[in-house]
């Protein structure tokens, strides 16, 4: 299981501080940002392997689950 910023996410973070700096920003006076969006991924072929059972509960909360 992750809980965190997605990567699609990061990417655009990324991308927009990218975009600042080529259009002339300085990087030590870009502010740094905190994500607003989280996900909830659950890995059931690593909790299979590792003998551990996931509870439908928590499977109903995630954003992706990988079978």
């Amino acid at each position: 299981m992750a809980y965190g910023p997605g990567y699609s996410t990061e990417g655009r973070d990324g991308a927009r501080y990218v975009d600042r700096i080529l259009k002339g920003g300085r990087p030590g006076e870009i502010p740094v940002e905190q994500p607003t969006k989280f996900e909830f991924v659950v890995n059931l072929k690593t909790a299979r392997r590792l003998g551990v059972t996931v509870p439908q509960s928590v499977l109903n909360q995630a954003d992706v689950v990988i079978e």
